[in-house]
């Protein structure tokens, strides 16, 4: 008989119990993803992985206040965004954003034209320019939404706003480019 995996909560409540062990189970499948939260925030690589390993250390210090019902992505992600702009706060920086779209395997499909490549680049530069030229509000929650694939629950809680008002400005935001475009 195969082990299944313990349960969110049981790994929650060990790691709440001191085990050091228990946290890395839970926070590993989530580290590139804080990464890349924090990395949209700061705008900045080496800030941002800082902002990330702070989060994390402050996550595993404020464990005992978790509740266990809750899922714990999401308040993991809103620690690390905290921690990221609070980075950012503290740095003053305004650096540009760099967006890195992943590129997809086409798996079963014949190889692109290198024309097809060059104009997909090029139409992927176009659209990261437009969410760069966005109001930070708006760039966030686009960048939640659709470059971390987080749900809209999520993205509130990682910015710390109501999940209405992620509606909105997203909607606000493809309006934007609808017309930037």
């Amino acid at each position: 008989m195969a082990s299944r995996p313990p349960a969110e909560h049981d790994v929650v409540a060990r790691a709440q119990r001191g085990d050091a062990d228990a946290f890395a189970q839970l926070v590993r499948p989530h580290e590139e993803i804080a990464f890349r939260t924090a990395f949209l925030i700061t705008r900045n690589a080496a800030d941002a992985q800082e902002a990330a390993q702070d989060g994390l250390v402050k996550a595993f210090r404020s464990l005992a206040r978790f509740r266990r019902e809750a899922p714990f992505r999401p308040w993991l992600l809103a620690i690390v965004a905290n921690e990221a702009r609070n980075r950012r706060r503290s740095a003053g920086r305004r650096e540009s954003l760099v967006l890195r779209a992943a590129a997809e395997a086409l798996s079963g499909d014949a190889a692109p034209s290198p024309e097809g490549v060059l104009v997909a680049a090029e139409e992927r530069a176009r659209v990261l320019r437009a969410v760069e030229a966005l109001a930070d509000e708006q760039r966030l929650v686009v960048a939640c939404r659709y470059f971390l694939g987080l749900s809209e629950e999520e993205s509130a809680v990682v910015l710390g706003i109501r999940r209405g008002t992620v509606k909105s400005r997203l909607s606000r935001a493809l309006d934007r480019l609808r017309e930037t475009m």
